[in-house]
């Protein structure tokens, strides 16, 4: 049985936000609550949230989630020092690892498991991403093959952009009909927009 791993990336500084976006109410919870329930619905076998910023804020918004916690303090020096932190922290036994923005509310578990299901490494495809409209989005799942050159390679706040181009032979692309895997909650207008459209 495919073994695949959660790592939710929550370490961020909100600047765009004004306050930590991770951790505002949400539909009734705190944002970042929304990705681990997802995920705890889903087919993953284990969840690791790499925090940064207000690191214990985010805990507190997480508690009696099924998680395991990493604390990245380099997470001023971009989203890929995050992405790291929490590959490394994976255990052992993981054939890939499936990676969360913290902000994105929308991703359901039905996606998730879509993703499981395609990740096929013997046909050549370990890296799975949705794509909505002709967009790819988030989250991401990546073989456990790729993990030494994600720890090598990925700098700065472009995570493993870079790698996904340049290994496009490997990827596997998971049809979407909802924008939920493009919305990343970043402002106040999209937090608000996004609350408003829930409440309608």
């Amino acid at each position: 049985m495919t073994r695949i791993a959660a790592v939710v990336l929550a370490a961020g500084v909100s600047r765009r936000m004004g306050v930590n976006k991770l951790t505002l109410s949400l539909d009734g919870k705190p944002l970042i609550r929304h990705v681990l329930d997802a995920i705890a619905a889903s087919s993953l076998v284990a969840a690791t949230v790499v925090l940064g910023h207000e690191a214990e804020k985010v805990r507190a918004a997480l508690s009696g989630a099924p998680a395991r916690f990493v604390v990245n303090g380099d997470f001023a020096d971009g989203l890929s020092t995050s992405l790291k932190a929490g590959l490394a922290a994976l255990p052992r036994d993981i054939d890939g690892a499936m990676i969360f923005l913290g902000d994105m509310p929308d991703i359901p578990p039905a996606l998730i498991d879509r993703m499981v299901a395609a990740f096929d490494p013997e046909a050549g495809l370990s890296i799975v991403v949705p794509k909505r409209q002709g967009r790819r989005g988030h989250p991401v799942l990546w073989g456990r093959k790729f993990f030494p050159q994600i720890l090598q390679e990925a700098k700065g706040d472009a995570g493993a952009r870079n790698l996904l181009e340049a290994q496009s032979a490997f990827v596997a692309e998971v049809e979407w009909a909802s924008d939920g895997v493009l919305l990343d909650l970043d402002t106040p207008e999209a937090f608000h927009r996004r609350a408003r459209n829930d409440a309608n």
